[in-house]
């Protein structure tokens, strides 16, 4: 039986901050540059940045926790 599904990770190779929008991006398969576009205008409330480091501290890196 296979095991394969998609884990929503950090990434370890597409990452300008932390890598939450790299890791955003290759799971939903869109480019990282729009999340990260989408990030700033959410970014401007004050809100996404406190949702940002969230997701920073809760999403696992790459290859962890398998």
């Amino acid at each position: 039986m296979d095991n394969s599904y998609k884990r929503l990770e950090k990434s370890s190779t597409n990452r300008m901050i932390c890598g939450v929008c790299g890791g955003i991006g290759n799971y939903f398969n869109i480019d990282p540059t729009i999340i990260r576009l989408l990030m700033v205008i959410f970014g401007c409330t004050g809100t996404g940045i406190v949702a940002y480091f969230i997701a920073a501290i809760v999403i696992p890196n790459e290859g962890e926790g398998r």
